[in-house]
């Protein structure tokens, strides 16, 4: 059994205790103009092993409303993705009151702040870092990252947007590669989603499955 966390090394055990070093991820979310993108790669680490190449660490969520990408523990991650869904259907989509109810949850129940993650969310106004400490962070400059890679992919991403006109499915495309080229964590199996007015302008509906 296995978990990824957010920092480049975190520890596990085998049967006779010896430490086990896992590794990954590099989650990137970048605004521009009214359209966010959030890229993720795809690859799992174990020791020295690459356990799987293309592992999908973003997703749509609120019928392509809200972006969300994770780094951490993945079962926990999932956990934390089902919890903040539930957040947006009580709240109507409304993405930070959502993600404020979601820290508040996180920190205070004591099942939840056991859980290793770390969340990025996104809708086209906004992108906020969610973590267990009950933090609740939006960039200054429109971008972040998380993760063994987020450095990386943050620096390039900066220069992309200070320096040139691509779009922000462009830079975080760009920006995860040379992530990839960079952190031996991470891999050139980006997956990235955008969200812009035209998926905010639609009608939040709840979801009909539990």
């Amino acid at each position: 059994m296995y978990s990824m966390k957010d920092t480049p090394k975190f520890m596990a055990y085998t049967n006779d205790t010896s430490p086990v070093r896992a590794h990954g991820t590099t989650i990137l979310a970048v605004k521009r103009g009214d359209t966010v993108a959030m890229a993720g790669d795809g690859q799992i680490t174990f020791g020295d092993v690459v356990m799987k190449h293309g592992a999908k660490k973003v997703r749509a969520l609120g019928d392509g409303r809200v972006l969300a990408g994770f780094a951490g523990a993945v079962a926990d991650a999932l956990t934390l993705f089902e919890k903040f869904e539930g957040q947006l259907d009580e709240h109507s989509g409304n993405l930070r009151k959502s993600a404020v109810e979601l820290a508040k949850e996180w920190r205070t129940d004591r099942y939840l702040r056991r859980l290793e993650a770390q969340l990025l969310v996104a809708d086209s106004d906004q992108i906020l870092l969610l973590s267990g400490e009950g933090d609740v962070v939006e960039p200054d400059e429109g971008v972040i990252a998380i993760g063994s890679g987020g450095p990386f992919a943050l620096a390039a991403a900066k220069a992309y947007l200070d320096g040139t006109a691509y779009s922000a499915q462009e830079i975080a495309d760009k920006a995860m590669h040379i992530a990839a080229d960079t952190c031996i964590y991470t891999n050139d199996h980006i997956t990235v989603l955008t969200v812009g007015k035209a998926e905010a302008a639609l009608p939040y509906r709840r979801r009909t499955i539990r």
